[in-house]
């Protein structure tokens, strides 16, 4: 009975003792990823850019639950931001960053190519696929041996994106193609997976689609619904742990059945 009590116990909190590093943490996705992980039983380290009241909040929460938190603000699209991020989440937690979850990104605008110019295309593919670079070489000699990097790739990495998201979706794409190349690169040391979230309720959604967009594909799929941020922060949390290990080089698909890869 004892025995099953703690095989239960170890299920509950399967990250018990390690250490996250989650990126753009500070609202929906990557807050939820951060609240998820410290509820496993991990130390958390949250990025934010302008978010700061989402990532404080954070924090409060799980500190507040036992565990350790800490926010930090930077641009992850700045290599200064990105080692003073590093250099913090080690010298609060020890040297040493078990899970990496990388969350920014973003859309930017909506642009077609005809009417994008070279600085939107840099924008987009410097906040959504240099900034992993960027953080990564700066994370991995702080990584452990069993580490895992979790990235957030799209919907749109697959199938080229709604309207004016060209840039968005090759940025993604582009992220799915490193994350296949860093888990050969990486291995067996760590492991590297991606999710490809589809309709999810975040404000991505309620910046750039349009309701009646939005309702629409949530009734064309299999589950009838969008998808939530809970939803998205359950699967990064799974593939970190060592649940997950005997994945690696993955882009998970997240959609509510919408695509099927």
């Amino acid at each position: 009975m004892q025995e099953t009590a703690g095989l239960a116990a170890g299920f509950s909190r399967p990250l018990e003792g390690k250490v996250a590093l989650v990126t753009g943490g500070g609202r929906d996705i990557g807050r939820a990823c951060a609240l998820r992980l410290a509820a496993a039983g991990a130390s958390v380290a949250i990025n934010y850019h302008s978010s700061s009241a989402g990532a404080d909040s954070a924090v409060g929460e799980i500190t507040a639950a036992g565990s350790r938190a800490l926010a930090k603000q930077g641009d992850m699209t700045s290599g200064l931001d990105v080692k003073a991020l590093v250099a913090e989440t080690v010298q609060e937690f020890g040297d040493s960053i078990d899970i990496l979850v990388h969350v920014t990104g973003g859309l930017v605008a909506r642009k077609t190519i005809a009417e994008m110019d070279i600085d939107h295309w840099n924008r987009v593919m410097d906040l959504n696929a240099t900034s992993f670079v960027r953080v990564i070489k700066a994370a991995l000699p702080h990584m452990s041996n069993g580490g895992s990097i979790v990235g957030l790739a799209s919907q749109a990495g697959r199938d080229g994106g709604g309207p004016g998201a060209v840039a968005y979706a090759a940025s993604k794409g582009a992220v799915m193609t490193m994350t296949r190349g860093l888990a050969k690169e990486l291995g067996p040391k760590i492991r590297v997976n991606s999710v490809c979230p589809g309709m999810i309720d975040t404000d991505f959604h309620n910046t750039f689609t349009k309701p009646e967009v939005r309702s629409h594909v949530a009734g064309i799929t299999p589950l009838k619904r969008e998808g939530t941020s809970e939803d998205v922060a359950n699967l990064v949390t799974y593939l970190a742990s060592d649940q997950a290990s005997f994945i690696t080089g993955t882009n998970v698909d997240i959609n509510g059945g919408l695509l099927f890869s």
